[in-house]
């Protein structure tokens, strides 16, 4: 099994600015390196980790400064107020899918394993990816394809699905990439295959709408001058995760339409966004598409 090695570990444990008796947040604990990163500045301070995966879970061995929350970052605020833990100083956040979800062929997330459609990343989930390929409309396929894949040619895709539907359902990671396969350009094959899988995977798990409930609790969850550090491997999340860093409360008519002022929510930390060196990338491959943005709480 690959051993995930957590993305622009020292940047953004550096960017939540540790105080040693500090309460902060590991949104997607994965194997635990941010966290215990975050843990080893502390000196009475705490971490509060949250994983559905209970891959991740039964796997934790336990740490003093760490409480490993058995739960989707959507339930953020009703977590951290059950164990006492409201305002935090810091929340970190890596919405990479793990070394260990990929390299785990029954989970069903990579077209590199022929394995049972599935994509969930809480095993406890009813909807699988192979609801979403074998149920789904054409009209509903093409949407997901389109807005969570950016595949051109979603449409035909959908329908090359709904045919294969009629003679047999589709079952398995190579059934899928199969199909998917017809619709690639040359020497594009693997990022295009991967740009189906997420569309799906991002649908399974409802990862746009968890992230858009995320963000608003964080900044709800963070004490004034706490920070929110967020990491991204596509454009959908960096966008949302961009417009948000730049959105302001609730309009005060007054100020803003008499004296032309708005409240923003936040200052941003980072210019853009961090990547990670050419050095990381060679030592991890897969962070390459990673993205880093911080941002203080007003």
């Amino acid at each position: 099994m690959a051993v995930h090695v957590s993305v622009l570990l020292k940047e953004s444990v550096d960017y939540l600015a540790i105080e040693p008796n500090g309460k902060y947040v590991d949104a997607t604990f994965g194997s635990g390196g941010h966290s215990r990163e975050i843990a080893s500045r502390l000196s009475q301070g705490h971490v509060y980790a949250f994983d559905q995966d209970s891959d991740a879970s039964d796997s934790f061995s336990g740490a003093e400064k760490i409480t490993l929350i058995r739960s989707n970052f959507r339930f953020l605020s009703n977590f951290l107020r059950y164990h006492h833990a409201l305002p935090v100083n810091g929340i970190l956040a890596d919405l990479g899918i793990s070394s260990h979800h990929i390299e785990t062929p029954e989970r069903g997330f990579s077209f590199r394993f022929d394995a049972p459609l599935d994509m969930r990343m809480n095993v406890l989930s009813k909807k699988t990816a192979h609801d979403v390929v074998n149920s789904y409309s054409v009209e509903e396929l093409t949407r997901i394809f389109r807005q969570y894949g950016e595949i051109a040619k979603a449409f035909n895709l959908a329908k090359a699905i709904e045919k294969q539907r009629m003679h047999k359902s589709v079952n398995t990671t190579f059934e899928l990439a199969g199909i998917a396969q017809n619709f690639t350009q040359k020497n594009k094959e693997n990022s295009f295959l991967a740009q189906v899988f997420q569309a799906i995977r991002i649908e399974v798990n409802q990862e746009l709408e968890v992230l858009e409930q995320f963000l608003n609790q964080a900044y709800e969850c963070l004490m004034p001058g706490g920070r929110l550090v967020v990491i991204s491997y596509h454009s959908l999340e960096d966008r949302m995760i961009k417009n948000f860093f730049k959105s302001v409360l609730p309009s005060d008519s007054f100020s803003e339409n008499i004296m032309g002022t708005r409240n923003f929510r936040w200052n941003n930390i980072t210019s853009g966004a961090d990547t990670p060196t050419e050095a990381e990338i060679i030592q991890n491959p897969r962070s390459r598409s990673a993205k880093l943005r911080a941002a203080e709480k007003i």
